[in-house]
């Protein structure tokens, strides 16, 4: 298989230390975090306005894994299930995906709720979410 590098976009600042604190997922969920953008992509941000939901990618670079089998959520109690039918963190290729909130933005600092990624982690990407296209087309 190919080889796939990623420079990373900027960083995750948020409360969150370790994995095991990650909240529920979605745009009003959460802690509310800052993602810290590099300056060198600060005109990519420019159409980006408070209320907008995005989907921001980002590296698990602190997962174990890659496991083919998990626990959801990490709870014991719950029975195990194959990796590609959940969001756990434990995967091949390590990309996590959150839906966030935009808060507020500053130049490259924005200010969301919903993401899940634990402080430092490397951001790859962020695309605004479109219901036309996010959600699934009828048959």
């Amino acid at each position: 298989m190919q080889t796939v590098t990623m420079e990373p976009i900027g960083v995750a600042r948020s409360a969150l230390k370790k994995t095991s604190d990650s909240p529920p997922q979605g745009p009003t969920a959460g802690t509310e975090a800052v993602i810290e953008i590099d300056s060198s992509y600060e005109l990519g941000l420019a159409d980006l306005r408070p209320g907008m939901d995005l989907w921001v990618l980002y590296y698990f670079d602190k997962a174990d894994g890659p496991l083919m089998q998990v626990h959801p959520q990490g709870n014991p109690n719950r029975p195990l299930r194959s990796l590609f039918a959940t969001r756990a963190p434990c995967r091949p290729c390590p990309i996590g995906l959150s839906l966030v909130r935009l808060l507020n933005k500053n130049g490259c600092q924005l200010d969301v709720r919903g993401l899940e990624a634990i402080d430092g982690t490397p951001i790859l990407d962020i695309k605004p979410y479109n219901g036309d296209l996010d959600s699934p087309r009828p048959e």
